[in-house]
């Protein structure tokens, strides 16, 4: 064999090991200590086994200076694509154990790279954030090369799932990629985002307070709702990042995979006749008839601790992928704040972006009233709700299964916005305001000239419930598509779905609406 290309080959084996490799054994070992996981581990758990292919592994960046300088192979950070599942997605992740993983020109270019390449070619992108933000010995370039991050995030918003993963620091600047993309993970108590840290804060406020209690996990999931999801370790993170994509199509041109999970499309549940309790004030828990109904009974919920009188989440019925939306009385009986209004039109927008039908389980006695939620804008927040309903042209089925009163009922999805079919339970109530509410101010005089004004307000709310709010009559109005047993209720969402299969909706040309943010 030919000296020279001898030479080259184990050139080109010491440089890959050398890339590979990272910062060493210790700080990959510091890493650990932290209960975190090196990038490469992390990339060989998320992806099928020996699918993963590197690019960029050889590329450097312009180096930093401790007394002379250094480069390094990769610039902290892994990119290239491989399969979940079979299906192609391309992948980032930042290598803290390199120069902390910060952000570079070099380090940029290959993410870059890679988000390019999953637009062309329609493939979902998964960023592993792991780094200490913006190189500072690069300067100007550095906060350069997070503008293109930016802008490419911007460009692949509804044509690619984009999820990110907080697995360690994400400050300043950073958080903003985060912060456009679809879904973002993060890693309890070793992850968190913030724009400005707890020494800024400090200076300028002159508050302690620590990284986790400013920024993370806990924070994010039920304060801020910038986080959707919210996982104990690094394994259990990847795991339900490739479980999240199993609900996704890869771009949205696609629908999502069908999975035959062999649960009966005619399967009937005879306790959902009994779930809502006869007193109206009472509280049952939303989460059985999800549960009850979905293929085996399997639901992905999003933003779980956020806004948690509003239930978001992915599942299945009969195979298919939906977008579920559902009021929980359980929490503040379900009403619609500011924060419910926001989480639910959000997720209504991205089911809309990749072709996911959409359920909805009314059970909404209204807005949640108060100075606080109106000036805090609960007129936009709850107009951002009916916008992204409105808006969505995939199928789209409501079930009202008890509450629907007032301006509630018509932004959750309902027959006046045009959902295409509608059905409601034996129990619905359909009205203007709340039974008891609406009888003081309709037969106030009656009720106070009453000897036993409490008998007198009693019947007058039962003549009003079997004249004006019952499902039967809107359902002669021709505002309910059809009064349905409980127990029905998976058996015809799962046909309604199957009818609603070909539904093509032509919207006015225009470049985009301005839904109210």
């Amino acid at each position: 064999m030919d000296c020279r290309y001898s030479s080259t080959l184990e050139a080109l084996e010491q440089l890959r090991a050398e890339s590979i490799s990272a910062g060493g054994e210790q700080k990959i070992n510091n890493q650990h200590g932290k209960g975190k996981l090196s990038a490469r581990e992390r990339i060989d758990l998320l992806l099928d086994d020996g699918t993963f292919e590197e690019f960029d592994v050889l590329k450097k960046g312009r180096g930093v200076v401790t007394g002379e300088q250094k480069t390094f192979p990769g610039d902290g950070v892994i990119t290239g694509h491989g399969t979940i599942d079979g299906r192609e997605v391309f992948v980032f992740s930042q290598d803290f154990t390199v120069v902390g993983g910060s952000l570079g020109e070099a380090h940029a270019q290959k993410i870059c790279k890679i988000m390019d390449l999953a637009l062309s070619v329609g493939a979902p992108i998964i960023g592993l954030n792991d780094s200490g933000g913006a190189r500072i010995q690069e300067g100007v370039d550095s906060l350069a090369a997070y503008g293109e991050i930016f802008h490419r995030n911007v460009r692949a918003s509804g044509v690619v799932p984009q999820i990110s993963c907080i697995m360690g620091p994400c400050a300043g600047g950073a958080v903003y990629s985060p912060a456009i993309t679809d879904f973002v993970f993060m890693v309890q108590e070793s992850s968190y985002m913030f724009v400005t840290g707890p020494n800024v804060v400090k200076t300028v406020t002159h508050q302690d307070i620590t990284s986790e209690a400013l920024g993370g996990a806990e924070v994010h999931a039920k304060k801020s709702g910038v986080t959707h999801f919210t996982v104990p370790n690094d394994v259990l993170c990847l795991r339900e990042i490739r479980r999240l994509i199993s609900y996704l199509p890869s771009n949205n041109k696609q629908r999502a995979p069908l999975l035959d999970l062999s649960d009966p499309i005619d399967r009937i549940d005879p306790a959902l006749d009994y779930l809502i309790p006869e007193n109206p004030n009472q509280t049952y828990d939303m989460n059985v008839l999800i549960y009850s109904i979905l293929d085996g009974a399997e639901f992905m919920e999003v933003q779980s601790q956020f806004a948690r009188n509003i239930i978001c989440g992915l599942g299945r019925l009969g195979g298919q992928t939906i977008g579920l939306v559902a009021n929980q009385p359980a929490v503040l009986a379900g009403v619609l704040d500011n924060d419910a209004s926001m989480k639910a039109g959000r997720f209504v927008r991205f089911c809309d972006a990749f072709n996911i039908p959409l359920i909805t389980l009314v059970d909404v006695p209204g807005f949640m009233p108060g100075p606080d939620q109106e000036h805090d804008g609960i007129i936009r927040h709850g107009a951002k709700l009916l916008y992204a309903f409105t808006e969505a042209t995939v199928p789209r089925i409501s079930v009202i299964v008890r509450k629907a009163y007032g301006g509630a009922y018509l932004v959750m999805n309902s027959k006046h916005i045009h959902c295409d079919v509608n059905y409601a339970w034996p129990t619905a109530e359909i009205a203007v305001m709340g039974l008891k509410g609406a009888t003081e101010v309709i037969h106030r005089k009656e009720i106070q000239a009453a000897e036993d004004p409490e008998a007198m307000l009693q019947a007058k709310m039962d003549h009003y419930r079997r004249t004006t709010v019952n499902p039967f009559l809107a359902a002669q109005r021709g505002y309910l598509d059809d009064v349905i047993f409980p127990r029905d209720t998976r058996h015809r969402l799962i046909r309604t779905l199957q009818m609603l299969e070909g539904k093509e909706k032509i919207l006015p040309a225009r470049k985009h609406g301005n839904i109210p943010l």
